[in-house]
């Protein structure tokens, strides 16, 4: 029967809902019918198939059918006890729910009743305890929560798994029509091969089979992909149409001058990063380019040739880098780079002194500073620009979206290059950065030696600290990192203090030892980090603030405590603080991880040194919930789909959409196709 009238698609009027059920739904973001549906479980169980009662396996989930040939009550006190005899034609089982005598009412001799749950052996005869149950009006009767492939539902404070099943099937059942229309054009769907929309959702509620289910989440996986590319490539196409940058005006000779001014060889990878960014600034549509790499791959360079290109155009840069410590590392190494070929940069951050800031904003309105590096500084209201035609955002998850866009908004608008050290596998690049051109550094400058990592006991430490101490000793500096975890932060905290106290005092009394940790002013941070890079502490004991830290080529040794309570990527973004010199450096795993996701998290860390490699190993050990923080949400960017087990479908809408949106012309806001626009009206929103 359909519904009609006002309550379509209201989720109180579904049977067994209401006033009080819709608010527990709203608090998890459902607000309707159409909400409800795309509820997805988390799981399913294969509870279609019968066991017979008289070959029951202990210890292993079982579903079984039978009748009930006894129902008894004891009124055990602390613990009342329901206890139920089902046979079939084969034996009996004994079925127990302890705390439940509301079930002794529940049950009647005669009445067919479906079980699932384990086996287990008690007083020489078999029994399922607490087993989920469902009571069925005939052998034939279709079942919900037991005899077929059973949905396995995420949970929130009032929702249970039973109500929810059955509150799902009534919204398939009598709502699904009514609230879902399939928007794709029938000739997409068939060119595709993909399930219509309604009976997608109804399998993936009410699936009749594996075969059928996994075509349904195909289904759903590739709208979910489909909208989020739409998306994109309106945004990007949007972006190309109405802004227009300056077009930078590069002489064949700008490669071969910027390479004379270098005092070492350019890097393939940097050589190939160089020529893309020069197709790109040639061009008015504004560049918005990623260059990620691992640490040390030299994107410092990269970027020093985007400014000379920039200047010879007449053109300003700013470099917009999240702390003052590397803001003033990248100034150093940018005056390396660019005073040869006769540019001098200038560096504002919170710290820079009142006198020199006044004359470098005055410079900068009137054109004669070229490049400026600097922190949240350059955002200030009276920060202003003569020409600026480049930005440059380093590590851009440090800065708010509202923060990265500030220096865009520019008539024209700039060119932007977007640098991250934290390697990203392919297929999420292609969500998270999605609507930026990529460019990728694998290759190291030669000469750079990789970290040997290992993997030891705590038995083990007081051989690891003689080995630091003799190395400390030839003039080279080590770290001490500590988990920094928000659920227990005041205990690390305390952690990282005590053992920092006790090293000084004991095993390193003779060495300069620093401490830094994020409870620190920002300031006495820095000021540790500086004199660490300086070369005035051996050894500095710090959490992973230092993950984005200093580069300091005597640093050779690490030892990371805890270490399986951090990421695999984030242990190789620590790690990236050393090995970034010539000579050969050591990292420490200390860890006793209890599970086998730790265990292979610090196996495989001891055996890559590739980054990207290590990313794609991460991404599959940690889901895409929290992806590096790159997300500040921390929600997974999708509810069914994952960019690395469904590559194949992201980059087939990838394809689809790119086709269609690249089909047409002018203002993208103006000549979308309807159904285009409909298609994602209708789809959840993504970010």
């Amino acid at each position: 029967m359909k519904v009609s009238g006002p309550e379509i698609g209201e989720l109180r009027y579904i049977k067994g809902v209401g006033p009080k059920r819709s608010l527990i739904f709203q608090k998890i973001g459902i607000h309707s019918v159409r909400d409800l549906l795309y509820l997805f479980p988390r799981r399913y169980e294969d509870r279609s198939h019968f066991a017979p009662l008289n070959n029951l396996p202990i210890n292993e989930p079982i579903t079984c059918r039978g009748e009930i040939v006894d129902v008894k009550f004891k009124p055990i006190r602390g613990m009342p006890l329901v206890e139920v005899l089902i046979g079939d034609d084969t034996g009996t089982l004994h079925a127990v729910w302890f705390n439940q005598p509301y079930l002794k009412k529940l049950f009647l001799c005669g009445q067919q009743v479906i079980l699932y749950g384990k086996i287990e052996l008690y007083q020489k005869h078999v029994q399922m305890s607490k087993p989920e149950f469902e009571i069925v009006e005939s052998p034939e009767a279709e079942s919900i929560h037991t005899g077929r492939i059973t949905p396995i539902y995420p949970l929130t404070e009032g929702l249970f798994q039973r109500s929810l099943r059955t509150t799902l099937k009534e919204a398939v059942e009598r709502h699904l029509d009514d609230v879902v229309t399939d928007i794709l054009p029938p000739e997409l769907r068939s060119e595709l091969d993909l399930m219509p929309l309604d009976r997608a959702l109804r399998e993936m509620h009410l699936p009749s089979s594996f075969e059928e289910l996994e075509k349904a989440r195909r289904r759903i996986v590739f709208d979910e992909f489909f909208s989020f590319e739409l998306q994109l490539f309106l945004k990007v196409k949007a972006i190309r149409t109405q802004y227009q940058a300056p077009a930078f005006k590069i002489s064949p000779d700008l490669m071969t001058d910027f390479k004379c001014s270098l005092p070492f060889e350019l890097t393939k990878s940097q050589e190939k990063a160089i020529l893309d960014l020069v197709k790109d600034l040639g061009q008015t549509v504004p560049m918005n380019r990623l260059l990620q790499g691992e640490v040390g791959s030299g994107k410092t360079v990269v970027a020093a040739f985007a400014f000379l290109a920039a200047h010879r155009s007449g053109l300003q840069s700013a470099f917009l880098i999240p702390t003052e410590i590397l803001a003033e590392q990248h100034y150093r190494t940018l005056l390396k780079f660019l005073e040869p070929v006769g540019i001098r940069p200038g560096l504002l951050t919170k710290s820079t002194e009142t006198d020199k800031r006044s004359r470098l904003i005055a410079e900068l309105k009137q054109g004669k500073v070229s490049v400026v590096v600097g922190t949240h500084a350059l955002l200030q209201d009276d920060v202003r620009f003569k020409d600026l035609g480049l930005l440059v955002v380093d590590e851009q998850h440090k800065f708010g979206v509202h923060q990265r866009n500030q220096l865009l908004q520019k008539t024209p608008r700039p060119h932007q290059l977007v640098m991250t050290a934290t390697p990203i596998p392919r297929t999420l690049a292609l969500t998270v950065y999605a609507d930026l051109d990529i460019s990728v550094m694998k290759e190291l400058p030669q000469g750079r030696q990789p970290v040997r990592t290992y993997w030891i006991t705590r038995k083990k430490q007081p051989e690891v600290f003689e080995h630091m101490a003799s190395r400390i000793q030839k003039g080279e500096q080590a770290y001490i990192v500590f988990p920094l975890i928000d659920e227990t932060e005041k205990a690390d905290l305390l952690a990282a203090k005590k053992e920092y106290e006790r090293l000084r005092k004991t095993v390193f009394a003779k060495f300069r030892m620093g401490l830094v940790h994020g409870k620190l002013e920002r300031s006495e941070r820095e000021a540790a980090m500086r004199s660490f890079s300086r070369g005035e502490i051996d050894i500095l004991v710090a959490t992973s603030v230092i993950e984005v830290g200093v580069d300091q080529p005597n640093a050779t040794m690490m030892i990371i405590e805890n270490a399986e309570r951090f990421g695999l990527a984030q242990l190789h973004q620590l790690r990236g603080r050393i090995g970034r010199g010539r000579l050969e450096s050591d990292c420490f795993l200390f860890g006793e991880p209890t599970t086998d996701e730790g265990k292979i998290r610090l196996r495989l860390l001891t055996k890559l040194n590739d980054g990207f490699l290590i990313a794609d190993e991460d991404l599959k050990l940690r889901g895409q919930g929290d992806l590096w923080g790159t997300r500040q949400s921390g929600e997974p960017l999708f509810r069914v789909a994952h960019p690395i087990t469904d590559e194949t479908i992201l980059l087939q809408t990838r394809r689809e959409a790119q086709k269609l949106i690249s089909g047409i012309s002018g203002d993208s806001s103006q000549k979308t196709p309807a159904w285009v626009q409909k298609y994602l009206e209708q789809m959840p929103k993504t970010d």
